[in-house]
């Protein structure tokens, strides 16, 4: 396939499994053969990976995306000098790219006193990994006008696969061994959540934009709360679990409110209608 071959690293993780899907249904070819053995804070291995792929297009993927990991140094070394490696590997190969796409976070924003936060708040991140992300996006304007790249700030998603540390799938898995109590933290906060395989389409459709100078929201533009989500699985499950909050799980920098502004992203991809999260929750809930 002619100037269609694409890197996705990560490309073995939860979002990267359903992007590269989504990427070979489109007509893509996926130069995935050896990524998932790179270490991106090598740069050897990631020019030596570049060249051997030698990509038209870029989805960068890999990261530590935990937000509560307590390894300090990893968040960096993996979110921020990984992409500096990727960019400094990619602008001195010497390829015929059309798009480079970055994913950076919607915790960039941090508490943000807003119904609707648009791609034009200024960044505030209140934890790590957030400040990794903005570090990331930062380090990254090195290299506009270099290389055409798209920086995605996704918001909260979830799906099928996702490992059970992450807050839904951990609540999913109680409800389907039919726990009747769950340790939890805050439950009053607030989230834009998206459906993973809504997020795939959207970063496929994104590598055919002509727009490369551009900060993008990938979110449904609706809150949800943890406690809609408990909620909406005792429908599904038909039963109703008991909520015991841990003060261990409750972070002092937790973000109350986070919701996005998805104009932009809907002028730039297709408009069909995304998935609800019933919908979301169901399909984890059977599958």
């Amino acid at each position: 396939m002619l100037n269609k071959k694409v890197l996705v690293t990560g490309s073995s993780s939860f979002t990267g499994h359903y992007v590269v899907n989504e990427l070979k249904l489109a007509g893509y070819e996926v130069g995935d053969e050896i990524n998932d053995f790179v270490d991106l804070r090598d740069y050897d291995s990631v020019l030596s990976l570049v060249n051997s792929i030698r990509p038209n297009y870029v989805i960068h993927l890999a990261a530590l995306s935990f937000v509560g990991c307590d390894n300090v140094n990893k968040i960096y070394e993996t979110n921020l000098l990984g992409t500096i490696n990727l960019l400094r590997a990619l602008d001195e190969s010497e390829l015929n790219l059309h798009k480079v796409i970055l994913a950076s976070s919607a915790n960039i924003y941090g508490n943000v006193e807003s119904d609707k936060i648009s791609e034009g708040q200024p960044p505030n991140p209140v934890s790590h990994y957030g400040i990794s992300k903005y570090s990331m996006e930062m380090a990254a304007n090195q290299w506009r006008g270099r290389l055409p790249i798209l920086i995605t700030r996704p918001f909260n998603y979830t799906g099928v696969g996702q490992a059970e540390h992450f807050l839904v799938p951990k609540i999913v898995k109680h409800f389907q061994q039919k726990k009747q109590v769950i340790e939890l933290g805050n439950i009053d906060v607030f989230r834009d959540f998206s459906d993973v395989r809504d997020i795939s389409r959207w970063y496929v459709q994104l590598l055919g934009s002509t727009e490369v100078v551009l900060n993008i929201n990938l979110c449904s533009g609706k809150l949800t709360s943890l406690r809609d989500i408990i909620d909406g699985l005792c429908v599904i499950a038909e039963y109703k679990i008991m909520v015991k909050v841990n003060p261990d799980f409750v972070r002092d920098n937790e973000i109350k409110i986070l919701c996005g502004d998805n104009t932009l992203l809907q002028s730039m991809v297709n408009k069909n209608e995304t998935k609800s999260i019933t919908a979301t929750l169901q399909w984890m809930y059977y599958n």
